[in-house]
């Protein structure tokens, strides 16, 4: 298995580098992954809105990462933000990392799986309490296992 690393850039300009504990090549995560799932995880791409299944799940159960499995987010902490993908008030405890994205010319918050460095989707500053967080997610970067959550 090939070593990723992420290079993430700090306020003071310099490079940080972020290894994370599932590393696979470019090669092995595309054989991992369906095509759209490889686009919003490895190429932080977007989904439709509207197009996921998981933005109509309402079962009890967790969201995992896509990548490496690694649990997410609880259904508990799921609602519906009108937007068209799975939104969350809260992530599991230590279960994600964030990062500043500039990608489309503002500053946004970048949601990332913290064992795969998986591009989830982002956070935004607009959703319920208790947190008033919005983790819009990509339901194509994750899985969904019903059961206790």
């Amino acid at each position: 298995m090939a070593s990723a690393v992420a290079l993430l850039w700090t306020s003071r300009g310099g490079a940080v580098e972020t290894k994370y504990a599932v590393t696979l090549s470019d090669a092995e995560w595309r054989k991992k992954l369906s095509p759209p799932a490889y686009a919003v995880l490895r190429q932080a791409s977007t989904e439709r809105p509207f197009s996921s299944p998981l933005n109509e799940e309402h079962r009890a159960g967790i969201f995992a990462c896509g990548g490496c499995a690694l649990p997410l987010f609880s259904s508990r902490t799921k609602y519906d933000s009108h937007t068209g993908w799975p939104s969350f008030y809260a992530p599991l405890p230590g279960a994600v990392r964030t990062k500043t994205d500039f990608e489309i010319g503002v500053p946004r918050t970048e949601v990332h799986c913290r064992r795969c460095g998986g591009h989830l989707g982002h956070v935004f500053d607009d959703g319920p309490q208790p947190t008033g967080k919005r983790y819009c997610m990509n339901g194509v970067a994750m899985t969904f296992t019903a059961g206790r959550a």
